[in-house]
């Protein structure tokens, strides 16, 4: 396998990928890069190796999370988190649009999100299916599935945000 081409080729969609499941730029390059480090040790021909990539690099990032839980866990008990100085109100807005993607994301089983995020970097049926573990002749099924239930949970999410704002908002007024 001709590493550097192999590289070159996915390196990009293997970090869009992971950017959009981490929300974190630095972090999806850090994962991106593990990856790549991880398929130098394997011998693996050039035709597995995209599935293979997403497959290592989600199972990185699943691991991360778990860390990320328990030390969050850990700062919680230490006290509260510094408070955050707003941004203008484009950036609040986007924030919280970019806030309401990542929770419909977050909350849908962890299988229908990969398959909606490697559907969205380009993967073929055949690659989502082999790096999900399902049958091939299935993955349109699921993933028409998962698209409909992130469009509920998005619609839930962005109706549950406009409630809160109404309430802050009416909250407010009563106290002005």
């Amino acid at each position: 396998m001709d590493f550097e081409a192999v590289f070159r080729r996915l390196y990009p969609t293997l970090f869009r990928y992971l950017q959009r499941l981490t929300g974190d730029a630095d972090w999806a390059e850090d994962v991106a890069q593990e990856s790549f480090v991880r398929l130098l040790r394997q011998r693996l021909p050039e035709a597995e190796a995209r599935p293979w990539l997403f497959t290592v690099a989600t199972n990185l990032v699943r691991d991360g999370v778990r860390k990320t839980t328990r030390r969050q866990r850990l700062l919680a008990s230490a006290g509260p988190p510094a408070s955050s100085i707003p941004g203008p109100e484009e950036e609040r807005e986007r924030r919280a649009e970019i806030a309401a993607v990542r929770a419909a994301l977050e909350g849908l089983a962890p299988r229908d999100r990969q398959m909606l995020l490697m559907r969205e970097e380009g993967f073929k049926y055949a690659e989502i299916a082999r790096a999900t573990g399902v049958a091939p002749g299935s993955v349109g099924t699921l993933v028409a599935r998962a698209l409909r239930r992130f469009a509920e949970a998005y619609r839930s999410q962005r109706a549950s945000d406009v409630r809160t704002a109404a309430q802050d908002t009416a909250f407010s007024a009563k106290q002005g």
